[in-house]
């Protein structure tokens, strides 16, 4: 199977490229400027600037699949998150309507159209939403987060009245040691001041990178596969629960709870990204036939972390 991957040089991205080049398909990534990047070998970099339905849907055969990653970071691409100043936001947003858009117009232009089209999102779709478990018909939520994610959903749904298979994916709390907040939590622990976040009852819907990159590939091979899908570990925590794992897989004391009005202090809105959760679960996944390499969050962060 071709790949079109959007998003190819980020973090799910990059991975997912490694695991499709080891069974065999063939990957094509889509960048603003893909020759600044060392692409590993067998994939192609295609220009494209994500707002314009440019010439990339040339690429597009009767077995092609693609990957919808593109969008601004949530969190920026500093080891501590940036604020969500207004320019920032905008930013966000706009980057994955535009992206969305300018893919239906290139499917639009294509000869052939692809076999299915796998569109990005995450679980911050349904907002803060306490211990209520979060199946995949739970509703939207209102903030920032969950109106993006509407948003972002919507950008590709055109392509199904094309006769394209679509499927969304909500992703929780990717676990890996080159992004995402595992790095500064690990981080506080190493420095012996680890500890809940605000008050610890948040829920953090963790999924290890390697279930992140599986999920989407078994996604991508079985063509019953449509509709919305969570890629979350079975078993979330409470981020009190998440510390402590950290804290056992580590060797190192769960003792020192950082302040919610200090990390709000500090980072502004985007504290929300810590400080509120959503207690997702993989429904639709698991009964689509997936089995999850890490079900249990000591076991990935041992993984990670030994």
């Amino acid at each position: 199977m071709r790949v079109i991957i959007t998003g190819g040089s980020g973090l799910i991205g990059t991975a997912l490229t490694q695991r499709l080049l080891a069974d065999e398909h063939e990957v094509v990534i889509l960048s603003r400027s893909p020759e600044k990047y060392s692409f590993p070998a067998g994939v192609q970099g295609v220009t494209w600037d994500g707002k314009t339905a440019g010439s990339w849907h040339t690429h597009i055969n009767a077995d092609t699949a693609i990957v919808h990653l593109a969008g601004a970071s949530i969190a920026g691409d500093s080891f501590i998150p940036n604020r969500w100043t207004a320019e920032r936001k905008k930013a966000i947003r706009q980057s994955r309507l535009d992206s969305g858009q300018a893919m239906v117009a290139g499917i639009e232009a294509a000869d052939h159209k692809p076999k299915m089209v796998i569109q990005a999102s995450a679980v911050g779709y349904y907002g803060p939403s306490g211990s209520e478990v979060l199946t995949e018909s739970a509703p939207p939520g209102n903030d920032f987060l969950a109106n993006v994610c509407v948003d972002w959903e919507a950008s590709t749904k055109p392509v199904e009245a094309m006769g394209v298979r679509r499927v969304v994916i909500r992703t929780g709390l990717v676990l890996t040691l080159d992004g995402g907040p595992l790095p500064i939590v690990v981080l506080q622990y190493k420095l012996f001041a680890g500890g809940r976040l605000g008050d610890g009852r948040q829920w953090w819907p963790w999924i290890h990178l390697d279930d992140e990159v599986k999920a989407i590939a078994y996604l991508l091979e079985n063509e019953s596969a449509e509709g919305v899908y969570n890629l979350t570990a079975p078993n979330p925590l409470t981020n009190n629960d998440f510390g402590k794992a950290v804290g056992k897989v580590l060797n190192r004391p769960h003792l020192i709870p950082v302040p919610a009005f200090v990390l709000k202090l500090v980072l502004g809105e985007i504290a929300t990204l810590v400080l509120d959760g959503q207690r997702a679960v993989p429904q639709r996944l698991q009964e689509a036939g997936y089995t999850f390499k890490f079900t249990e969050a000591k076991p990935a962060l041992a993984d990670l972390l030994k």
